[in-house]
């Protein structure tokens, strides 16, 4: 089995594990409950708390807990857009979101809000000039994803914040992808509203957070308890959320090494690919991009089939993101990128590494799209 996927989900460390099995004998008790087994199991939750806010450089109680990546981009935009639709009702976003924003846009376009979804270049960025050109009088929020889930390209992030906190306008980012490899720092890049999720960083699915400036009073998206400062019902779950807090330590020291081991196999990987003799371009701006994702175009060789020959040889990767699974649609982010009808949105891969991945894996990958690419030139 080789597993060149990392971007749609990662293994869970082992060390992850053993935190989570722990937590579930022990952490037994309700965390709202005043006796000493909720008091201990809350104070799990609370140091977690710290190590998330820490990892965005925020402070704890701008930290929501979620239970994933696609519920901390609907908290963060429904429930803003409601609540400040005296004030405005045109939002803006870009066509390459992925769909735990777009399908959020879309609801509330039912509503009556108005959706601007910016283009984007060839590299499949957000330039600062057209967020500046689409911005009205009544725009309350921009929701921008930090770096894209299927082509890695990341956006300028730092000057849109700064231009949209010069105009008191909210900018919310799906720093899903991003969270893992990039260092990010919410105040100084103004960022308002991030959401981030665990499985992406090999801690367990099923847990994210929300990190909400505090000035901002956003309504309850989850009604019931009064848990996580009263912004969403629910008992907590404290094994995951442990679980996430020891991944989020992990990745941190590791980072640098992991980009390191991430980059230098994609290098390697587009060196090897060059000398097979197998035509390929790729994708946005590898290596300028996250270090884990290699979007590649492979001419005259349609994805699906590219895709059901690698899984025949147990190697597993994506044609797109992972939440379109089972689709036979082009990929929105490659059709924006690069226009309707483009055969990049069906003749593409993405390849994404993890720090285990080798090189010996690579030169698989290679083979098998050299057999692929001199079958299909054999018979054409």
């Amino acid at each position: 089995m080789i597993y060149f996927d990392h971007a749609a989900t990662t293994p869970v460390r082992p060390e992850v594990v053993a935190v989570i099995q722990e937590s579930l004998i022990e952490d037994y008790g309700n965390p709202s409950s005043t006796y000493a087994l909720g008091r201990r199991t809350r104070q799990h939750i609370d140091q977690a708390r710290r190590i998330f806010a820490s990892s965005v450089k925020a402070d704890p109680a701008d930290i929501i807990i979620t239970s994933c990546g696609t519920e901390s981009n609907n908290t963060a935009i429904i429930p803003t857009a409601l609540a400040l639709e005296g004030k405005g009702k045109h939002l803006i976003t870009s066509a390459t979101e992925h769909h735990a924003v777009l399908h959020p846009m879309h609801y509330l376009e039912e509503l009556g809000f108005e959706v601007t979804y910016l283009s984007v270049d060839d590299t499949g960025r957000v330039t600062l000039q057209s967020v500046m050109d689409a911005v009205r009088e009544d725009t309350i929020l921009v929701s921008l994803m930090y770096a894209n889930n299927e082509v890695g390209s990341i956006n300028p992030i730092a000057e849109i914040g700064s231009f949209l906190a010069e105009k008191n306008i909210l900018f919310h980012t799906d720093a899903v992808q991003a969270f893992g490899s990039e260092t990010i720092d919410v105040r100084q890049q103004h960022i308002d509203l991030l959401s981030v999720s665990a499985h992406k960083i090999n801690g367990p699915k099923g847990i994210g957070f929300l990190y909400r400036k505090n000035s901002l009073h956003l309504p309850n998206f989850i009604h019931g308890g009064s848990q996580e400062n009263d912004h969403r019902g629910g008992t907590e779950n404290t094994p995951y959320i442990r679980g996430f807090a020891k991944a989020i330590a992990l990745m941190e020291i590791e980072r640098e090494e992991s980009n390191r081991k991430k980059r230098g196999l994609g290098n390697y990987f587009l060196s090897e690919l060059e000398k097979s003799g197998v035509p390929f371009e790729c994708n946005g701006v590898y290596p300028e991009g996250v270090p884990h994702i290699l979007n590649l175009w492979l001419p005259g060789m349609r994805s699906d089939k590219m895709l059901i020959q690698c899984d025949l040889k147990g190697i597993m990767l994506a044609a797109g993101s992972a939440c379109t699974a089972g689709s036979l649609e082009p990929s929105h982010v490659l059709e924006a990128m690069y226009g309707k009808g483009n055969p990049r949105a069906t003749e593409s891969l993405r390849i994404s590494f993890g720090p285990d991945n080798t090189t010996d894996e690579a030169d698989t990958l290679i083979s098998l799209l050299k057999s692929i690419h001199n079958k299909q030139y054999k018979n054409g």
